[in-house]
This record gives structure tokens, sequence and C-alpha cells, in this order.
């Protein structure tokens, strides 16, 4: 400690700025391997106001990424809200989702313009996601959404395009539907089966889902199918990511049993699925984005293997494994967290990141016989200047704590203050920001975030809760929350930050919420219905159910049902409806083109505690859908929120020059 100096926590001066992170606040929307075996990725810029971008990897490292397409496209889907999905790409042709019309457009890597194979329906009404090509019957196979005749309760289906040699444009025709929801049609490699996968409501893809495989006919019609996992009523099981290996097995993930996502095989003559690997350990996510991609294939020299990660204990794992056998070898890579994987074949590409690297895409090549790593490298990285600001980074601490419940933990990443020219004085206790995730079916992930560093470089504490309820856990601990949101998710919440407080870790007055979307959610409600925290912000969030039940699209339509409960439930859990219980400063953030939460939800909220009297503030952003995705909203939305609690908890002064916004109530 020697050599620091001594300053107030809150105060201290970080050469991490809000400019810094809403520059490194680049995201990933899915990744290709193109012809000649380079990667395409699409990644949003907050520079370019969010725009997302189909880029090429160069030919070589020291060379710069490609930009594919023209600054007037952008490549993303808005089918479920959520989107993902938006391309695939055989050879050196790519077809993608543009984001202002949603119509499909066919590209040449190197080529002109894009050039539209879907119809002009006069906007964006008709979607389209999780495509592939069918190269049998000369078409693209794609989910479609169809918001023609209702923008709240569109039709679902799984759709043919015709790919033409004159330009002609047809309409798109049904190959499948009926059904609630479709993800993941893959045609198989002889080009005469798809696979897919189809839920109905009110159950999400991950509480109940079905697998099946249809047989084309000579038209290329579906003239049967079965089905392969799901339609066993006395199994409850969410079946999910399809994949033909070259050969023609379809292997898949499944929950059946156990409660944990693993890796299954169809036996087609049977119609029979099998094991290929059996562990408590989670080789998936919940789908909320189309596109995901947990494992691939590996084949070289006759050798056939899969490449896959799985989550345990709060990291991912990622390996080789030999299907014939059912053996998983282990690679050691420095991610400690993986999402999605593309192979080549002694080859892969892996997203990932870890405590120490940023959100990144790395190459890795395999040995001869695929179970040694001959190279590493990184070929895109969201913040690849950050090494010289390590001193200052603070590495997440998992830790498990007590929940209400007797016997029932929960779990969450901490990370104490960090910064190698500052220290507090020894009888000074941090502030603590807890952030509540969105979801609420997601996973808080214990990697390298600036916007986290942000916060502990100048002195705050942070903690990212898992509640009961999160992904990544198993079955049982996502079911936590089953009719128990705004229930289970607060009291988690609550006592992460009291089991910090005991052992020494946090200040007790200066505890302080976040949370986006539904995160919001959990952040309102924790003031409004418990007496732990100081202050709270909400970004995007929900703060009225029955507004949100009422309004809410397709896709999460029946989801609140299954978590908040009955219209009564609802009501009573609003932290809309328990205002005169909130009595601690408020500061709301909320888009204004906002289509899954309406900034109506934070308006009622804001309008209600200023008239309470409560001190409070709203930020409302033009242009901006559900989650910011513009660099100067992204900094302002930081930077307002660290002034917030300074102001109005902290008892510390901001090293940094940031013009506060007014606080009804307050200034």
């Amino acid at each position: 400690m020697s050599g620091r100096t001594t300053a107030p926590y809150g105060s201290w001066k970080s050469p991490i700025t809000a400019e810094m992170v809403s520059g490194a606040d680049k995201r990933l929307s899915g990744f290709a391997i193109a012809g000649d075996g380079r990667l395409v990725w699409i990644e949003c810029r907050p520079e370019e106001k969010g725009r997302e971008v189909l880029v090429k990897e160069p030919e070589k490292s020291e060379e710069k990424p490609q930009d594919l397409i023209p600054e007037n496209f952008a490549a993303r889907s808005l089918a479920q809200e959520y989107g993902g999905g938006a391309f695939a790409i055989k050879n050196n042709i790519i077809i993608f989702s543009n984001y202002t019309d949603q119509r499909l457009y066919k590209h040449s890597i190197g080529g002109l313009l894009p050039e539209p194979i879907t119809p002009d329906f006069g906007g964006p009404s008709i979607r389209y996601a999780d495509g592939v090509f069918d190269s049998h019957f000369n078409r693209y196979i794609s989910v479609m959404e169809d918001s023609c005749e209702s923008s709240l309760n569109p039709i679902t289906t799984i759709a043919s395009i015709p790919f033409s040699n004159n330009g002609e444009i047809h309409e798109p025709k049904k190959l499948i539907g009926g059904n609630d929801f479709y993800a993941f049609p893959r045609v198989d490699p002889s080009g005469k089966r798809m696979a897919w996968i189809e839920w109905s409501h009110p159950d999400m893809l991950w509480d109940k889902s079905q697998l099946w495989v249809g047989y084309f006919s000579e038209n290329g019609e579906i003239s049967k199918r079965v089905c392969v996992a799901g339609g066993d009523p006395a199994l409850v099981e969410s079946p999910t990511e399809p994949k033909w290996s070259s050969n023609g097995e379809l292997f898949f993930i499944t929950d059946r049993k156990s409660g944990f996502w693993n890796i299954y095989k169809w036996i087609e003559q049977k119609n029979e699925v099998a094991p290929v690997y059996s562990l408590n350990a989670e080789f998936t996510r919940p789908l909320w984005v189309f596109g995901i991609n947990s494992f691939d294939f590996l084949e070289k020299n006759g050798v056939n293997r899969i490449i896959c990660s799985y989550r345990q204990n709060g990291r991912s794992y990622i390996g080789v494994l030999d299907y014939e056998i059912g053996s998983f070898s282990p690679l050691d890579i420095p991610f400690s967290d993986v999402s999605n994987i593309v192979s080549g074949n002694d080859y892969f590409y892996v997203e990932g990141a870890s405590s120490t690297q940023p959100l990144s895409i790395a190459k890795v090549t395999l040995s001869e016989n695929l179970s040694e790593i001959k190279e590493f490298s990184v070929v895109w990285s969201s913040s690849p200047d950050l090494t010289k600001y390590k001193s200052y980074f603070s590495s997440p601490e998992i830790i498990e704590f007590p929940t209400e419940i007797s016997g029932q933990n929960a779990y969450a990443y901490f990370y104490p203050p960090s910064n190698s020219d500052l220290q507090s004085s020894s009888d000074e206790k941090p502030p603590l920001l807890l952030e509540t995730h969105g979801g609420p079916t997601w996973e808080a992930r214990g990697v390298l975030d600036l916007n986290v560093q942000y916060w502990t470089s100048r002195g705050w504490a942070f903690v990212d809760v898992n509640y009961g309820g999160s992904s990544g856990y198993g079955r049982e601990y996502r079911e936590r929350l089953l009719g128990q949101w705004g229930v289970v998710d607060v009291n988690d919440s609550c006592s992460c930050a009291k089991f910090l407080v005991e052992n020494g870790k946090v200040d007790r007055e200066r505890l302080c919420v976040t949370g986006r979307s539904s995160g919001g959610y959990t952040t309102l409600a924790s003031l409004a219905f418990r007496d732990v925290f100081k202050a709270g912000a909400s970004l995007f969030g929900i703060a009225d159910l029955s507004l949100f039940r009422a309004e809410i699209h397709k896709f999460e339509s029946h989801y609140i049902d299954n978590l908040a409960g009955t219209e009564k439930d609802c009501f009573d859990k609003s932290p809309i409806n328990s205002v005169d219980k909130i009595s601690c400063p408020v500061i709301l953030f909320h888009g204004l083109d906002d289509k899954v939460v309406p900034p109506e939800q934070a308006r009622k909220i804001y309008k209600a505690l200023k008239e309470k009297g409560v001190p409070v503030a709203l930020v409302e952003y033009e242009g901006e859908q559900h989650g910011f995705r513009k660099a100067e909203n992204i900094k302002f939305t930081l930077e307002q929120q660290m002034m917030f609690f300074a102001r109005l908890v902290g008892s510390f002064e901001v090293a940094d020059h940031i013009n506060p916004i007014k606080i009804d109530n307050f200034d």
C-alpha cells in the first residue's frame, strides 16, 4: 500500500473515464466463417450511434478488419424485438437482415451494393432471423415474423425465400407454421431433412420446447415430420441448438431428467435420443436472441470431434468432446467466460472474456489429433488498449451467500475498490453499488467490464448478483423465480448486500442498487418493499407490472404470468402501487423508442415520486430503444448515476468534472 495517496472512497481519480467506457461498449451479434476460412462478424459501434456492421477478419494480423456493407446499411434483425441471427454466409455470399426496412439482402464480399431478396412491404413489418442456405433447392430458409395484421401478436413461421439469377424478388413461402414460436431451422448436408425448434405459449423456450425433424419432398416442401425431443408430456425438457454433422448425424442440447443442458444425439432409425456427455453443468444459455452457437464440429483426417463449452460454478470451461466414446478433453485458454463457438477443420473461433480480458474473439488452432492447442490469437477485442490500465482493475471474487430460504444459497461476483494510485483510511468502508441483471432469466458474468471498473477504480465496491432464477446453474435454480418474481430476486439482492455488510466489506449507510430492464424492476421493487438500499437507479426498468403485462410484445407475453403470477399479484408486486413505501432517492433512464418496456413506465413512477417529495430525476433519450447504443448516451448515463449517488448518499466529492442534472425535490 506504500506510495499511495489516501483519499475517501468514491473520490478517487481514475483514468477509466465514462468516455472510454462508452467507446469500449462494443458488442458482438454473431459470427460465421467465410469460404476462404476467415471470420465474418457483426459488431455494434456506439460511436456510430449503435450501428451494427458486418466485418471481416483481415488476411494478415497487422491489417485492419474490413467493413463489408455500405454505411447506409446495418445488419440487425428486430425479430422477437431482441433480434440476433441477422446473417448467414456461404462461401463469399452473405444474406443479412437490414435494420431500417428489415428486408433480407444478398451481398457478395467485395461487391458493390447489397441486393434485396425479399419484397418491400412498406416498412419493417416482416422480420427475418436465424436463416440458413439450402443449396439443394437454391433458396434461403429463415424464421419469419409477420406483424402486418398485429404488432403485438405477429405470426411466426419458418419460410423459404427462393434465389433468383435475374434479380427477381419472390414472396416468402411458408414451410412450417401453426405454433407460436420457431428457431434454429437447420438443413442437413444431403438437403433431404431439416431440424428446427418450436415452442408454445405460455412457455419460454427454456421452460419447455420441442425438437422436430421434417423430410423434404421433391418440390422442397415438408412431406412428413417426427418429434425428436420434447414430445413426451411426462418428461419436461427444453431442447435447443440442433446441428447436423457432415455425415448427417443430428446433435442437440437438452436438459431432460438431470435439469442441466447437456449434448445429445438423435438415433434416427429408432427415433430415440442418447446422451453424448453427461455433466451437472450448462452447455448452452437461454435463447433471448437468435443465433446462439454453443458447439460446433471439428473434422480432420478422419478424426471427428465436437468443440464445446459449459458453465459450472460461475465460470466457463471449453474443450474437445469425443462423441464416439463420450470423453471430454479440456483446453486451457485465457477465457473464463465463453459465449459462441464456430469451427473450421482443425481450428475454431471463440467469443469470450475473463477478469483480465475484455470481450474478444480468438482463433484457436489445434494439433493434428485435435486434442491440444497449437496457437491462440485474438482477432478482435472490444477494448484492445486496456493493458495500460491493468493496475486499476478490480478482479471479481465469486461469493456464495445464504438466502432467506433455509438451506438455499445464491451467488454473486464481488469487485472490491481498486486503484494503484489511491487508498482509503483503514477505518472507512466503501460505498456499494449492487447490480441486478436483466432477463430476469439471465446470468451475471465475472468478466472485465469497464462499466464495472469505472466504479471500482473510483473507490466503490461493486457486486453483480445471480439471484435465484438466474441461468447458468441448472433448471432447479432457474425455476426458483417461477411465481416469485419481485420476491426471490429482491430477497436475494438484499441478502447479498447485508452479507457484504456483515463481513465488513462495505458501508451499511451507503448501499445503492441499479438494474436494467427487468433488473430495473428488481431495483425499484427492492426500494419499495425492503429497507436496505439508500438510493437506486433504474435503466429502462418496469414500474407497473399490470401495464407491462397489457403492452408486452408476443415473445414475453406469458413470461410475466409464469414469473409474477395473477393479475392481483402483478398489482401487489408493482412498485408504482407502493410509492408510499419508497423514501430514498431514485434516478430513471429510458429510451423513447423502447418497444419492450415503453417509456410510460418511467414517466409514471417519476411523476408519483415527484409528487410524494422523494428526490427523483428522469432522463429520456431520443432514438434509443431497449438498451442504450449511442456512445454519448452510455457516457451520460454512467456519469449521472455517479453524480446522483455521490450527491445524495456518498459523503464525498467526485474527482471528475461532471455537470449534474437537476434532481427534483433536492435542487
